[in-house]
């Protein structure tokens, strides 16, 4: 199997595999005239709530201007925070730094948390006498929430870019940002978002907001953040395929467990006794020499990324906030961590030849 070329990312595939579709509703709308705010994107908002069991789904630009659209409501509209100091929210210090840059724009405090072995926030490093107004729950590469959560602060906001699908899509947080750039399990083409919530006074701040307050008579301000007809018509017709595609995933991910589980050199960041309500967004591994594999990994044809080179307290933005130091879990982990290509159209023989790949040259 030696030269087989495994690229990171299967979107051209997904693209042949659904181009009649994917070209039809892309002339509906072309050819209606309607190009925003139509009857595909009022159906895709409809499926995203119903999906996330919830009562309102808002679409935007991005899951950044998701995430910025919560954390201004509640920093800013949200009665709870009637005091002189900003509030503070605990966020993992393994995660792409959108999650702080949402929150800083907003005016909160950041205080970051050390993960634990899985990349998730370990809530046991959490100082007792910290004061916090809210946590932000990421799921880091599709692993689901505790669902002990809301025990530890009234007011959990959800990341859920990379974990909305795990635990058959059932909210924890009084608010989720979800994002679905060309990476992510439900992918758009290019950028798009969603703000999900049951709160309705946070669903109509979002409409106004990605609408430059127009709704509520520029008495709130905002921007122009939407998500065209297109985008949402080509998102109805992968939404058919995205339970088959979950299967598939959870199918690799689960192969790949069971050929490194015995492997002393290799470590799955994927819990075992967390595998079903895993939403497999990546699959990443921890090994000792992570720059070595990966070259050699590439000299095979296979392409592979790191989820993330740096925590946020190593970031130069970030490196003055109180949270973990240099030793920390999550450094340890960001020095070792190294993602495999995961996605449906993979063929049995790349499946194979990836993990074989990796056991032998780790």
């Amino acid at each position: 199997m030696h030269g087989l070329k495994v690229a990171f990312t299967g979107l051209p595939r997904q693209y042949n595999n659904l181009r009649e579709e994917i070209l039809d509703v892309t002339d509906q709308v072309l050819t209606s005239g309607n190009l925003m705010n139509g009857r595909f994107t009022q159906q895709f908002e409809e499926w995203l709530a119903a999906k996330n069991h919830s009562n309102y789904a808002v679409l935007c630009h991005s899951g950044t201007q998701a995430l910025e659209i919560i954390a201004g409501y509640y920093r800013k509209e949200h009665n709870m925070f009637q005091h002189p100091d900003s509030p503070t929210v605990l966020i993992p210090a393994m995660t792409f730094p959108a999650s702080a840059n949402a929150f800083v724009r907003a005016g909160w405090n950041i205080h970051l948390i050390d993960t634990d072995a899985y990349g998730n926030m370990k809530f046991g490093d959490i100082p007792p006498n910290l004061n916090y107004q809210a946590i932000l729950g990421i799921g880091l590469y599709g692993s689901a929430l505790p669902n002990g959560l809301r025990r530890v602060t009234p007011l959990i906001i959800e990341d859920a870019a990379q974990h909305w699908l795990s635990d058959r899509c059932h909210r924890v947080g009084e608010a989720s940002a979800i994002s679905f750039d060309p990476m992510k399990n439900l992918n758009n083409y290019g950028n798009g978002g969603a703000v999900v919530t049951n709160d309705r006074n946070l669903s109509d701040y979002a409409r106004n907001w990605t609408n430059n307050g127009k709704r509520s008579n520029h008495a709130q301000t905002g921007t122009n953040s939407r998500m065209s007809e297109i985008d949402c018509a080509q998102m109805m017709v992968k939404t058919a395929y995205l339970d088959e595609w979950q299967l598939r995933r959870k199918k690799i991910a689960a192969h790949w467990w069971s050929q490194l589980a015995d492997d002393t050199r290799v470590r799955c960041l994927i819990d075992y006794t967390n595998f079903d309500t895993h939403s497999f967004h990546k699959f990443v591994i921890d090994v000792d020499d992570r720059d070595a594999l990966q070259q050699k990994l590439a000299d095979l044809g296979i392409e592979t990324k790191i989820h993330y080179q740096n925590p946020l307290h190593e970031l130069a933005a970030y490196e003055d906030l109180p949270g973990p130091g240099l030793l920390s879990v999550a450094s340890s982990l960001a020095r070792r961590c190294l993602t495999l290509p995961l996605y449906p159209e993979l063929t049995d023989l790349e499946i194979d030849y990836i993990i074989d790949s990796v056991l032998s040259c780790v």
